[in-house]
């Protein structure tokens, strides 16, 4: 049985639909409009936009990248689908309003019914998780995958934060290690700034435990370092240990101006930044899966967007992905300074 294969009928998998077969006119994009939170306006209370998906969509569209008929249509995560990582009792207590007005730092969600909150904020993010789980398998199969969402690193097994209530992440591994054949070992390469550090950090850790790489930056950090401690960190941390996925938690709270990434990132370092990681995977043939994680700016869906169309004209997503590496296009010198957090993780 190859990697690619699914695994639905192996003792002790429930069944799921988030593993059914793509079509292979699709690319391996995974949206949804459920992405999107949008209730009474009351989303504008977090500096998070809740609404940034579906404008990297549109974007695409108008550069005519993509069209409804080749994006993967994203599927909700079932209870079951979560209860894979996350605790019967966890997934019980958002059932209170006061819970999730918590975890995602909305404050009013206390005072609506639950009802409410799981169809208009729970649901999203569900679904966001189900599209995740799936990009998994489609990365995969077809070598890289994209979901538009995602990035949920805030989560744990039983406890949310951040405006993260599903490990998203973890059950997308959780579920390759249980299903497709000699998935073993994934590498998480989180670069999504972490506000409440006063430093950068960055690991890499393999699924015992046993290595793990940090880095750090300090605040006002500026392009060229910072691309030049990804590459080097990027590249050190995949030669230490060769996994058989990435996952790459590509934020774009990096980005200058951010108000609570507090970096300086300018938005050709996010582009270079994500075809360094693109292009790492791609020579040595590992299957990558971005997510887009946090970003609190409103310009952040067009960097999203054009750093995908950038990974598009430098080959390495498409379907010429897997057939060689271009030389790169975009400089390593930017004009503008960041400073950012970092995660390098195998596991």
């Amino acid at each position: 049985m190859s990697k690619k294969e699914d695994l639905r009928g192996k003792k002790g998998s429930h069944q799921t639909e988030l593993y059914a077969e793509v079509p292979s006119t699709c690319l391996p994009i995974v949206y949804s409009p459920e992405y999107n939170i949008t209730f009474m306006g009351l989303e504008k209370l977090h500096p998070f936009d809740a609404g940034k998906w579906g404008k990297v969509i549109r974007f695409l569209k108008e550069e005519q990248f993509i069209t409804d008929e080749v994006i993967v249509l994203a599927r909700e995560a079932s209870e079951a689908d979560l209860l894979v990582v996350h605790t019967a009792r966890y997934l019980n207590r958002l059932k209170w309003s006061l819970v999730v007005a918590t975890i995602t730092e909305i404050p009013p969600l206390l005072f609506l019914p639950n009802f409410l909150v799981q169809r208009k904020v729970l649901k999203p993010l569900r679904t966001q998780t189900g599209g995740t789980i799936m990009a998994g398998k489609l990365a995969m199969d077809r070598g890289w995958a994209i979901n538009v969402g995602g990035g949920f690193h805030h989560c744990s097994s039983d406890k949310g934060g951040g405006f993260c209530a599903y490990a998203d992440i973890t059950l997308a591994i959780k579920f390759l290690f249980e299903r497709v054949e000699g998935v073993a070992r994934a590498t998480i390469i989180d670069l999504d700034a972490h506000q409440l550090c006063s430093k950068c950090c960055s690991h890499l850790k393999t699924t015992d435990g046993a290595i793990k790489r940090k880095v750090e930056l300090d605040w006002g950090t500026e392009d060229m370092e910072y691309l030049q401690k990804v590459e080097l960190h990027s590249e050190g941390a995949l030669n230490e240990v060769r996994p058989d996925i990435i996952i790459y938690n590509a934020g774009t709270d990096v980005l200058d101006g951010d108000p609570l990434g507090g970096l300086a990132i300018s938005p050709q370092g996010i582009v270079k930044r994500d075809e360094i990681i693109f292009r790492a995977a791609q020579r040595r043939g590992i299957p990558i899966l971005m997510v887009t994680s946090g970003g609190y700016q409103k310009k952040t869906a067009r960097i999203i967007a054009d750093s995908i169309l950038n990974l598009h004209r430098q080959g390495l997503i498409g379907e010429e992905a897997v057939e060689g590496v271009g030389p790169s296009h975009v400089p390593l010198m930017m004009s503008k300074s960041v400073s950012s957090g970092a995660t390098f993780s195998a596991i």
